[in-house]
This record gives C-alpha cells, sequence and structure tokens, in this order.
C-alpha cells in the first residue's frame, strides 16, 4: 500500500514550486497582519505566520504520506469519504453559526471547514464512480447517477450559503465528464450554463449592464443579498482594485505598503491576499507569481498525460482543474471580473482547511505521478 521507494520519484520541480508560494505566502501574511511602523524580525512572526508555517508542516506530512501511497487504494475509502463528508456538510446545519453562515465548525482555536475538503472528495467520488462505469458512463442510467453524486455536495454548500466553492465544483465535475466519457449532450449543455453564466457576470463586471437598474427584474428571481454579491462596486471589489493600482510595476516593497498596513483592504491576509501582495511587489511581482501558478498547473496536467489508468487520468485531470480553478475565480475577484465570493488562492490565502485540502491534492497528483511505469 505504501512504498517510501516511490518518493524516490517525486517530480521535483513540484517541491520548488510549493516552496516558492511558501515563502510567498508567509511574507504577504506576515506584511498584511503586523502593524505600520518599523519592522525588525520578531515581528515577522506574527500569530497568523506561525499557524500557517503549522499548517504547512502539517500539509508537507499529508503530502508525503499520500504520494507514498497506492492511489488505487483510495478507492476502497471513496464511498466512506463521500457519506462522510455529506454528513460533516449536514452537521453544519445544526452547529452554532459563525460569521451569521454554516461554513466551519469551531474546535478550540481552530476552524474546521468541511467544503475545502469536499471538492477534492468529489473529485475522488467521480474519478472513481465513472472509470468503474467504464464504457457504461455514457449511458443514461450512469449520467444520472453521477450528477447525483455532483449535485448533493453542491447543493448543500450552496445552502450555506459558499457560492463561490459551489461554484468551482461545476468546472471540475465539468472536466472530469468529459474526460469520463460521460453522455455529449449533458456536457455541452454543462459547458453551455457555464458560458452563460459567466456573460452574465461579466456584463455586471464590465460595466455594460447597470446594477441597479437590473435589481428589480433580478430580484424576482434572487433574493437581495444574493443579488448584492453580483454588485462591482462594493467596497471590498474597489479596495482590491485600488491596492493593485498601488502597486505599480515595481511595488511599494515588502512591509512598506501604505493602503494594506492602514487595514483599508478587507481580508487582506486570507481571500485578498494577491492585492496585498501586488501593492508591495507590483507588476512585476505579479508576474512572477503568475509564472509560479502556471507552472504548478502545467505539471499538474503533464501527471494526466503520463497516468497509467483511467483511474489516474480522471483524478489527476480532475485535481489539476481543481487548482486552476482556485486560482482563475481568487485572481477574477479581486481583479474585478468575478464577485467576491470567498475563494481561496492556492497555497497563498491563510487558513488550514484550504492548505491541507491543497496538499492532500498534491499528494494524490504525486502518487500518480510516481507510479506511471508500474504495473
Amino acid at each position: 500500500m505504501w512504498s517510501l521507494q516511490t518518493l524516490k520519484r517525486i517530480d521535483l520541480r513540484l517541491v520548488f514550486l510549493l516552496f516558492s508560494l511558501m515563502i510567498i505566502s508567509l511574507l504577504v501574511i506576515s506584511s498584511a497582519t503586523s502593524e505600520v511602523g518599523d519592522f525588525d524580525l520578531e515581528h515577522f512572526f506574527t500569530t497568523q505566520v506561525k499557524k500557517q508555517i503549522q499548517f504547512f508542516i502539517v500539509g508537507w506530512g499529508l503530502f508525503f504520506f499520500l504520494s507514498s501511497m497506492d492511489y488505487n487504494k483510495l478507492r476502497e475509502w471513496t464511498w466512506i469519504l463521500y457519506v462522510g463528508m455529506i454528513l460533516l456538510l449536514l452537521g453544519l446545519f445544526i452547529a452554532p453559526s459563525i460569521q451569521n453562515v454554516h461554513r466551519w465548525y469551531r474546535i478550540g482555536g481552530f476552524t474546521f471547514q468541511p467544503s475545502e475538503y469536499a471538492k477534492l472528495i468529489v473529485v475522488l467520488a467521480l474519478s472513481w464512480f465513472l472509470d468503474r462505469k467504464g464504457s457504461r458512463a455514457r449511458t443514461w442510467p450512469a449520467t444520472l447517477q453521477a450528477l447525483t453524486v455532483l449535485l448533493i455536495p453542491f447543493l448543500l454548500i450552496l445552502k450555506q450559503p459558499d457560492l463561490g466553492t459551489a461554484l468551482v465544483l461545476f468546472p471540475i465535475a465539468l472536466v472530469i465528464f468529459y474526460f469520463g466519457g460521460i453522455k455529449r449532450r449533458v456536457v455541452i449543455t454543462m459547458a453551455s450554463l457555464a458560458f452563460l453564466g459567466f456573460t452574465c457576470i461579466s456584463l455586471f463586471f464590465l460595466g455594460i449592464v447597470n446594477h441597479e437598474e437590473m435589481r428589480p427584474i433580478a430580484t424576482k428571481i434572487l433574493k437581495d443579498y444574493q443579488y448584492e454579491r453580483f454588485n462591482p462596486e462594493t467596497y471590498h471589489q474597489k479596495a482590491a482594485q485600488t491596492a493593485i493600482a498601488l502597486g505599480f510595476v515595481t511595488g511599494s516593497g515588502w512591509q512598506k505598503s501604505t493602503f494594506t498596513k492602514r487595514k483599508w483592504l478587507p481580508a487582506a491576509h486570507t481571500d485578498s491576499v494577491f492585492p496585498a501582495y501586488a501593492e508591495e511587489f507590483g507588476l512585476l511581482g505579479c508576474i512572477f507569481l503568475l509564472g509560479i501558478f502556471f507552472g504548478l498547473i502545467y505539471v499538474s496536467f503533464q501527471v494526466t498525460v503520463v497516468a497509467k489508468d483511467r483511474f489516474g487520468r480522471l483524478l489527476s485531470a480532475g485535481i489539476a482543474i481543481y487548482l486552476a480553478m482556485h486560482i482563475v475565480v481568487n485572481l477574477g475577484m479581486m481583479c474585478g471580473f468575478l464577485p467576491i465570493t470567498g475563494v481561496p488562492l492556492v497555497m497563498i490565502s491563510y487558513g488550514g482547511s484550504s492548505i491541507l485540502a491543497n496538499m492532500s491534492a498534491l499528494g494524490i497528483l504525486q502518487s500518480i505521478y510516481s507510479r506511471r511505469f508500474t504495473f
């Protein structure tokens, strides 16, 4: 089941990329959570930085644990994990709400967000199911069953409410359905719905359609608070774009930001970590960060190409698009192209649930890569 020999075949490019992202994460979180004024090494280790380091250490443990494990063994645990995930999502509606939403469990001084792990478990469940069905995946019964596997967690997460996490599941499922051989009509319909939804949202955020003028019509379908998410003029939207603009080409310098350091940027160390980074490191720093993200996604999709079996290809494709969508959605939110919905930036945003889910996903990816030549 486990083989330490496979650790010798880990893709060192991925290790380098992960260390780079972790260093950037600690630099930005330290700057965003420390006070304005003179800076020294002692003040680098804020409470959030210390916790993030702990998350990274545990994350590396999960990464190497899952990398050394034969990913095919995950088949045996798929439905146990899936049912457990559904129970945890249901339990959120019984547990006390945090910030008026049902997204987290509070355990001691930490919070636990099941929806972060739900995305990875849905990837695993759909990959296992479609691999098991084989050529029968094209039949209507199999298609409807696959859609049910997706819709149960999708609706529970949407109910929390957590629109961002729910919408990330949609493109993940679309890619797995495409590679898994689901009925072409269903894939085309899902792709069309995604394109239509993205087009409608873009009309608001590109200023083509006035948000307030559409309110009387839209609120006949959506509640006021739901429609307000599509408002491109919120303070958070404007603050994120202001921080990015203040970075100019070279940035203000690490620990020298004005807008972020004065706490004018909401959630600077979590959802808005990219604007906080952009203000201090500028356009050149953003290009560097995007290059690292491109490398991460490129390496992830390479695993899909070299995977030795159908289950490995489906699983690696799902994980690759899982990572890509988090990056695209978060950057789109912060740059004013998408509504801000609380999707963290991969390996950069502060948060244990996100870090551990990402490192688990990458560990599974490396298990597939390490076993590409074994039979």
